[in-house]
């Protein structure tokens, strides 16, 4: 069983189209199950139709032709209950609707089952016999899971297909591709595809211009790594016995087949550029493996994988060394897997225009990136056939996360208006940047900027930002190939306190683990955003934390603007040992002659138990910050990075939202300040409720400042509060957003929360 649907799965993600995946599928369960009839009916959940797209049994000639309404015959109530339905003689039943171009008369057993992906009936996997007799409960549930783990496959293929025009009725601009909104915007431009080295499965289509010289860079690699495993043969002689040796032999054989590297030439004469012709060599090699019974050469999958990323790797490596401008055109929208921070420092900032990005959600720290660098994101596109956009034309819709690919022209000219009305809104957001940021009440709510890069400093000055509310000290030691010692923190640091002095910058102490890990530090964790990261860190290693905090302090002489953030309490022993570690690190930088000064300290809240002592915590420190992202993520046990449950997460929801006022009141009763460093303080929808909740600032990244500033100065504090009061009678988030959406209509600020004014 699991070995049939492994060979499934993969012959299916390995299909060129979604004709031949579908194909694939028919076939293989009809031989496996020992059935007169597979077919397949693609569903339309727009319009609720259902097409045959694939038969083996049926009458070929009815493939494409037979077409339902989910109101119609037994497949329709398939998709209509979302359940399998199994009959001994489907002419019986009331809802058995015959279409005689199939020639189906002749089968009496049927058994169809739903494919449901993102709880979306994408079609119908059907089974027939010629027999009445009611098919088994083994058969029932073999097909259900095969229709289920073929649920993204076919998805993916559909995606493909899309695209390449199979299904005429639709073209691929009237049904976008659909993620999760990144950073607010609309990119229109070139899709340039980006894979991690060495990755095979990630990397693209594209063209290739000249076919000789493609050729010698694949042979040139194949070369390189002919050496290099001479090189492990001649390392590995008379360490190891020659029966284990002789894998280096079976390397050789392969890199001098014609399978491997003739099989490549072809598809690179064919058209394919080398590392997709490469790819696919790989993928037919260990299709063909797979299929082997012999349980040895199924092993033999890996060294054919690992030939294919070593031959990989030196392309690549000679491509980086070759790269110029060329490589990234302007209006470049950068698409892949998971698009990392290094993927788009790479690419020139006057030459991006937006990032689409399979993983991830709106919190996602590559989002968090993109809305820094005022561009717009899309996340979570799980659908996108990365392998085939390579250059084609994309637009971005960073408010509504669709993705157009290969738009029609009416599509592109309204986006392009969009775009112009957007650029519009930006200019004329300008005129905000020298007013104060208050209710039109007076209530004064200061905004302050997010950064992390000292190239952030002069967008956030140049944005009316009145300090810093979170300067993420992660990026000096993320940057490094060891940890920075004492005086290259305090140099980072003073630079920082120094331009925007005499504004408050706040400066969080190391936060790494979870998804933000130093190159040089791994940690590896089965469950690493409930494992070892922030202040746990941290507390166990106070050597890397005291000469922060002393590298801080000594950065703060005579400024006095500094403010400490701790990440990641979850309990008061951990505030207590910071604590006293910071007075440590103060007491002996005075005995040393420093005249540094014990600056105000402050602990994030983004663990739910911190929402529930925040009156002990307040008691303690001298303001409270909240960190929606991890606070969200926790309270609704969402792996924001995970793009199967990214659209679960929002900092929107009534649970959310329950904690922030909690937490507020807690601190207010200390009279203590809070402030709000997360995402959600760059929400317009979200900024509008935590001025209502009375929160005392918002921090946020600097492209997000000046349309923060307009929803404080066109709401007053009253008005906020009772959005709020709204808010928190809501059951759902989605009825949240809405709500407060259309508030912001009203208020004349659509312009924030959609594409144009």
């Amino acid at each position: 069983m699991f070995s049939l649907l492994r060979t499934i799965v993969q012959e299916v993600n390995a299909a060129r189209n979604l004709e031949q995946a579908l194909e694939i599928i028919v076939r293989r369960v009809k031989e496996n199950l020992g059935v007169d009839v597979c077919s397949i009916y693609l569903s339309n959940t727009e319009t609720r139709e259902l097409l045959l797209m694939a038969s083996d049994g049926l009458n070929p000639e009815s493939v494409g032709q037979v077409r339902l309404s989910w109101e119609q015959g037994l497949v329709g109530l398939v998709a209509e209950r979302a359940e399998p339905v199994n009959l001994d003689n489907a002419p019986d039943h009331p809802r058995y609707l015959y279409f005689p171009e199939t020639g189906e008369e002749r089968y009496h057993a049927f058994l169809g089952v739903p494919v449901i992906h993102h709880r979306k009936v994408l079609g119908v996997l059907v089974v027939q016999q010629h027999a009445e007799t009611r098919f088994d409960e083994d058969t029932v549930t073999v097909l259900v899971t095969i229709g289920a783990q073929l649920a993204g496959a076919i998805a993916h293929a559909e995606a493909i297909g899309s695209l390449e025009g199979l299904q005429t009725e639709q073209r691929v601009d009237s049904r976008p591709l659909q993620g999760l909104p990144g950073a607010s915007g609309v990119a229109i431009g070139t899709a340039v595809v980006v894979a991690p080295f060495a990755d095979i499965d990630a990397i693209p289509d594209r063209k290739v211009e000249d076919v000789v010289a493609e050729q010698e860079r694949f042979l040139s690699a194949v070369g390189q790594v002919r050496d290099e495993v001479r090189e492990m043969m001649d390392r590995m002689n008379g360490a190891l016995p020659s029966a284990d040796t002789a894998l280096f032999d079976a390397y050789l054989m392969m890199l001098d087949s014609d399978s491997l590297v003739g099989d490549t030439l072809e598809r690179i004469r064919a058209g394919n550029w080398a590392p997709g012709a490469l790819r696919d060599t790989v993928t037919e090699h260990v299709r063909a493996f797979d299929a082997m019974e012999d349980a040895y050469l199924k092993e033999r999958v890996e060294d054919v994988r690992d030939l294919g990323r070593r031959i990989l790797y030196r392309m690549q490596q000679e491509g980086k060394q070759d790269d110029d401008d060329r490589e990234y055109p302007r209006g470049t929208v950068l698409i892949g897997e998971e698009i990392t921070a290094s993927m788009l420092a790479e690419v020139p900032p006057e030459r991006i225009a937006g990032v689409v990005s399979v993983r991830g959600s709106r919190t996602s720290h590559t989002a968090i990136l993109a809305r820094a660098m005022g561009i717009p994101a899309v996340m979570g596109v799980t659908d996108l056939p990365v392998s085939r956009v390579d250059r084609c034309t994309v637009i971005a819709d960073g408010y509504s996360g669709r993705v157009y690919v290969n738009p029609s022209e009416a599509v592109s000219l309204e986006y392009i208006r969009l775009q112009r009305e957007e650029a519009e809104l930006s200019q004329g957001l300008l005129s905000y940047r020298e007013l104060l940021s208050e209710t039109t009440d007076g209530i004064r709510v200061p905004l302050y900027a997010n950064t992390g890069l000292v190239s952030d400093i002069r967008p956030s000055l140049n944005s009316g930002a009145e300090g810093v509310g979170l300067y993420r000290t992660e990026f000096p030691f993320m940057v490094r190939e060891r940890f920075p010692g004492e005086e290259e923190q305090r140099q980072v640091y003073r630079q920082v306190l120094e331009a925007f002095a005499p504004r408050p910058v706040t400066m969080r102490t190391l936060d790494v683990g979870g998804d933000k890990a130093l190159p040089y530090f791994p940690i590896q964790e089965d469950n690493p955003f409930l494992g070892w990261r922030g202040i746990r860190i941290t507390l166990d290693h106070p050597e890397i934390f005291l000469a922060q905090l002393r590298a801080m302090m000594k950065a703060n002489v005579g400024l006095d603007n500094l403010a400490l953030l701790l990440p990641m309490i979850s309990s008061l022993g951990e505030l207590d040992e910071a604590m006293q570690l910071i007075r440590r690190a103060h007491a002996e930088l005075l005995e040393e002659g420093e005249a540094v000064t014990l600056p105000r300290v402050g602990v994030m809240v983004e663990v739910p138990s911190t929402v529930f002592q925040a009156d002990s915590i307040a008691e303690r420190v001298d303001f409270l910050s909240i960190g929606t992202n991890d606070l969200t993520q926790y309270l609704l046990a969402v792996d924001r990075n995970n793009g199967r449950v990214a659209d679960l997460f929002d900092s929107l929801h009534p649970a959310v939202l329950k904690a922030l006022v909690c937490t507020v009141e807690a601190a207010h009763r200390h009279g203590k300040p809070v402030s709000v460093c997360g995402e959600m303080a760059g929400d317009p929808a979200g900024a509008a409720l935590l001025v209502g909740m009375g929160v005392d600032s918002l921090s946020m990244s600097a492209s997000s400042l000046l349309r923060i500033k307009w929803v404080v100065r066109s709401l007053s504090m009253g008005r906020s509060r009772e959005l709020l009061d709204q808010a928190l009678r809501l059951e759902r988030p989605e009825q949240v957003r809405a709500m407060l959406n259309a508030a912001l209509e009203e208020a004349g600020l659509g312009g924030l929360v959609r594409a144009g004014k």
